[in-house]
């Protein structure tokens, strides 16, 4: 916890708040930590009392953010941040007026994600090589993480229980604590057979174990899979993320439906998982100029 926060007994509050009664994970409530203390260390330097702010002054923080060279998206991710902070404070009588009520979200940009094609997949899938240990257990994490379209912190967090070998079927654990079951194809349930049977006993719980048989970070997992993205060439963009991308972009290319990826993905709002048709409407597009006789 950032000094300037621990020294405050009413953001202290506001975090146990989050954590504890709200049910945040650990990974949210740091990520609030931050975009608050940024917001805290700007209305110190401006020699504010953020208890005393005004919506001018806040509006002067987002000023603040755009000319820091931010984009809307980590804008806004602030604004919500310092909101619910706001909110805290209206409800345990420490505010009589709520100075965010007219202020307006800026617009969001549009982007699409970074994705993979099927042939790119491929040569990462086929990158690990089976006869080292280490290499055999990354084989059954990309596997999996394309297999399924998961988010690295759910793999990261998956235990031998949450996995059903008889029917191909894997329980996770989402964004809100919510629970669904993805099943998986042949390739990864060999990869993941093979990485279990070879997997050391260990107390953790969590299947996929550093070498010192502890639960695996997420960075670790990163550093893996950027060591196989370096030996087969592939675009220094790509991110662990970017195999959740290839999942569902190559779901919808092939026709699946947009509810179904939807309900794969564990996305609460079908617009978020929208984002992918256009990945794939885009693909079509490229297809259509390259090969079309008039393209």
């Amino acid at each position: 916890m950032h000094k300037l926060i621990k020294e405050d007994s009413i953001l202290r509050s506001f975090f146990n708040y989050l954590f504890v009664e709200k049910g945040l994970s650990s990974n949210t409530v740091k990520a609030y930590e931050n975009d608050i203390y940024s917001f805290v260390s700007w209305v110190e330097k401006s020699k504010f009392d953020y208890l005393k702010l005004k919506e001018e002054d806040i509006n002067n923080y987002i000023s603040y953010l755009f000319s820091s060279k931010l984009k809307s998206s980590s804008v806004n991710r602030k604004i919500s941040s310092i909101k619910s902070l706001y909110l805290f404070l209206l409800k345990k009588n420490l505010l009589k007026d709520f100075p965010l009520d007219n202020l307006v979200s800026p617009k969001k940009e549009k982007y699409l994600p970074e994705s993979m094609s099927e042939a790119e997949v491929d040569l990462l899938l086929k990158s690990p090589q089976t006869s080292n240990k280490t290499e055999k257990r990354d084989k059954a994490i990309i596997e999996m993480l394309y297999a399924t379209g998961m988010r690295i912190s759910e793999l990261i967090n998956l235990k031998v229980t949450d996995i059903d070998m008889k029917r191909n079927v894997v329980k996770v654990l989402g964004k809100g604590s919510k629970e669904r079951l993805i099943p998986f194809g042949d390739a990864a349930f060999d990869a993941l057979s093979t990485y279990l049977s070879n997997r050391e006993k260990s107390s953790c719980k969590e299947i996929f174990l550093s070498n010192r048989g502890t639960k695996l970070s997420r960075v670790a997992v990163w550093q893996r899979i950027k060591i196989y993205l370096t030996r087969e060439n592939l675009k220094n963009t790509i991110s662990p993320h970017t195999l959740r991308h290839a999942f569902a972009t190559h779901l919808l290319n092939r026709g699946a439906d947009l509810r179904s990826v939807q309900l794969l993905l564990g996305h609460s709002d079908l617009s978020t998982t929208q984002i992918y048709t256009h990945i794939a409407k885009q693909r079509l597009s490229d297809v259509l100029k390259k090969h079309h006789p008039r393209g």
